[in-house]
């Protein structure tokens, strides 16, 4: 199995080896130069840079996006491993400043790996980076996690993985104490669901097609809080507004996806000339079929949020 080794900043590893168990963080690069691929659940190796020259964690590669600063912050909050925006914002500001980086502090997109069931190792724990690391390399590198210098150091992780045993592993032990890992596809956290629900949609509005982001949300069709799940197709990318009253049951989607708009809207404040227009009107969906609305969960909102 292939898995990956990167360059760790180390305050972002030592703030976020300090905070309580994370479902998810944002390993970001201060710039979206550089796009990263990976297979969803593809180990990602944390690589501490000299005195310490070891790998001292990892998480699991969930998906790449280039994210203004200021949506990865209201996306991962401190999972971007900074106390607040201000403190985030001054660290990408040095890295840019200290590598001559084009556009420097007027760079406002950086790139973001989202990485679940991060686990972030004692310093007794942690294993010499690999012995054919380049001396000045500062990009991630794909290792071989079956055979040589990348089983190693992968293999030193793996006693660790009990610290993410209720979440979705990466690995199952078989007959050898710590034999070859087997990828399973981990679930999506709050931040993710929010990141894939807005690509998918193509961060446009569903209801009404805006496309201005800072007024976009992932609305959760069940919600998470009553066992709806962080998956796309419980997902509906909605303007703030529309997003609200879809929460308090003014607005629905029927199962040929036209949207519903209830008179009680009209009842209760008099008003909603601005959405009654939109009643029956198809919603805009994922290319995607399955990330498209499940018609079940549709048929919960319908059923115990829609005041029809």
């Amino acid at each position: 199995m292939k898995g990956w080794i990167a360059p760790t900043d180390p305050d972002w590893f030592t703030f976020l080896a300090a905070q309580p168990p994370l479902e998810e963080v944002n390993f970001w690069t201060p710039s979206s130069y550089f796009t990263f691929r990976a297979e969803t659940g593809t180990p990602f190796l944390f690589k501490l840079k000299a005195p310490h020259s070891a790998v001292a964690g990892y998480g699991l590669f969930q998906r790449y996006d280039a994210l203004p600063e200021w949506l990865a912050w209201e996306a991962f909050g401190v999972a971007n491993g900074a106390p607040s925006f201000a403190a985030m914002k001054s660290r990408l500001d040095k890295i840019r400043q200290r590598n001559n980086m084009q556009g420097g502090a007027s760079l406002d997109q950086i790139g973001c790996i989202t990485l679940s069931n991060p686990v972030f190792l004692p310093r007794e724990a942690w294993t010499p980076q690999p012995a054919d690391w380049p001396s000045r390399n500062l990009r991630p590198m794909q290792y071989d996690l079956s055979q040589g210098e990348g089983r190693r150091v992968w293999h030193a992780c793996l006693p660790f993985a009990a610290a993410v045993a209720s979440a979705t592993a990466v690995v199952r032990e078989v007959p050898e104490r710590w034999g070859d890992p087997v990828l399973v596809r981990p679930r999506l956290g709050q931040a993710a669901f929010r990141l894939a629900v807005t690509e998918a949609y193509g961060r446009a509005c569903a209801a009404t097609g805006e496309h201005s982001l800072p007024v976009l949300e992932a609305a959760h069709i069940v919600p998470f809080a009553e066992n709806g799940p962080h998956e796309v197709s419980n997902g509906l990318l909605l303007r703030s507004d529309v997003h609200r009253l879809f929460d308090r049951g003014y607005v629905s989607v029927d199962s040929e996806y036209r949207l519903l708009v209830s008179d009680r809207l009209r009842d209760h404040f008099k008003n909603g000339r601005s959405y009654f227009p939109m009643r029956d009107q198809a919603i805009h969906v994922p290319q995607l079929v399955a990330d498209r609305p499940d018609p079940d969960l549709l048929q919960w909102h319908r059923d115990h949020r829609f005041l029809g």
